[in-house]
């Protein structure tokens, strides 16, 4: 039957500052969902952009409650927090 996988994608971008990887990743394993790949780069010195593919099969948590929970993570911090299922987010970038 093979595994079955809910992953979702995160993308945060803003403001850099120290320990945005750290939270955005804590938040996660709090709420049991496991990071499976994990990009960032900092754009012009000050810009930090980073996406992620992380699976959620063994989360209750809904998408609402994911995004608001990393939200939480980095109120204090300058920062747009998005989060996709990951075939939704495929399928609306197929080329």
């Amino acid at each position: 039957m093979g595994n079955i996988k809910k992953q979702v994608v995160v993308t945060v971008i803003g403001k850099d500052e120290v320990g945005i990887v750290a939270r955005i990743a804590t938040s996660l394993a709090e709420s049991n969902i496991n990071l499976i790949d994990i990009n960032q780069k900092i754009l012009g010195d000050e810009i930090f952009a980073m996406t992620l593919l992380a699976d959620r099969i063994n989360s209750s948590l809904s998408l609402n409650e994911i995004t608001f929970r990393l939200k939480e993570s980095v109120k204090n911090m300058s920062l747009e927090v998005t989060v996709q299922d990951s075939e939704v987010f495929q399928y609306m970038h197929r080329v």
